[in-house]
């Protein structure tokens, strides 16, 4: 199967979802991403629903568990089945969370890392070698943290830099992300933005999140997506132009008309960034 690269506003491709889309998906969708750990293998029934989509529309490869920057061996063989799982459904976009999520077994959460030159070192290395046997460069995600690891020797926009350019790979950008930790941990959001290597950008996420009751935020996927979140969005393709953006949303699943409204909300804003003389550097 040829190989398509995503463009245009995405949806994230959920099991939950299927029953409504057979019905028709809504005409804002250009493409899909899926977690290929939760995919790859499956038979019967689920992959033929699958076959059927990815013969329609465009995928993007969104990893949970590579665990990039843990200290176990990586997965090789989980990336030689993602591979194949690629090239059978000719999805050409791989991406992975700046993180660590395994000590000997999964911990079913992305935990941050030490920003350190050490840190830099060994989780670049470990994306050239996913790169590798991938055969492709792939996009790293900025993730949402709820502590600051000790012993930093650089702010956090400077360690996603330094690990992008170290490993020569590309940025995938999470605006999400962004305003959950900036109103976590009192910076703004917009200077953490334009510190980033966003030149490097392949593939931005936008999302909703819950708030509890003394204000901290959690990347739940699970809400609507609020403003300060479009804004930043609006900002970044400023910056690097209208690049594939996906809305993720794993719980609470609202209509999948209003779902629709969502994805055509990121349309509409990379309409009117493609109408911007250039990207601003």
């Amino acid at each position: 199967m040829s190989t398509r690269l995503p463009a245009g506003a995405g949806l994230g491709f959920r099991r939950e979802l299927l029953p409504a889309m057979e019905a028709g998906v809504p005409d804002s969708v250009a493409f899909f991403e899926l977690a290929p750990e939760n995919w790859a293998g499956t038979g019967g029934r689920q992959a033929r629903q699958l076959r059927a989509y990815t013969e329609r529309y465009p995928f993007v490869c969104h990893g949970l568990s590579l665990s990039l920057g843990g200290m176990r061996p990586l997965d090789t063989d989980l990336l030689q089945r993602i591979r194949q799982f690629m090239d059978s459904h000719g999805i050409a976009l791989y991406t992975e969370h700046l993180a660590w999520s395994d000590d000997g077994r999964p911990l079913y959460d992305l935990l941050p890392l030490p920003w350190t030159w050490e840190a830099v070192r060994w989780t670049a290395a470990r994306i050239r070698q996913a790169q590798d046997v991938l055969g492709m460069r792939i996009g790293i995600e900025n993730a949402s943290c709820y502590l600051v690891p000790p012993g930093a020797e650089m702010d956090e926009a400077g360690f996603i830099r330094a690990v992008i350019e170290e490993a020569d790979c590309l940025l995938h950008l999470d605006v999400n992300n962004i305003v959950v930790n900036s109103r976590n941990f009192g910076f703004d959001a917009g200077a953490f933005l334009r510190a980033l290597p966003l030149e490097r950008t392949c593939y931005i996420h936008v999302a909703g999140h819950h708030v509890e009751e003394d204000g901290w935020l959690l990347d739940t996927h699970g809400a609507p997506v609020i403003d300060p979140v479009w804004d930043l969005l609006a900002e970044a393709y400023r910056h690097c132009g209208p690049v594939p953006t996906c809305l993720e949303r794993d719980t609470e699943f609202p209509a999948l008309a209003e779902l629709g409204r969502e994805v055509a909300c990121i349309a509409a804003l990379q309409r009117a960034a493609s109408r911007l003389p250039e990207a601003v550097t």
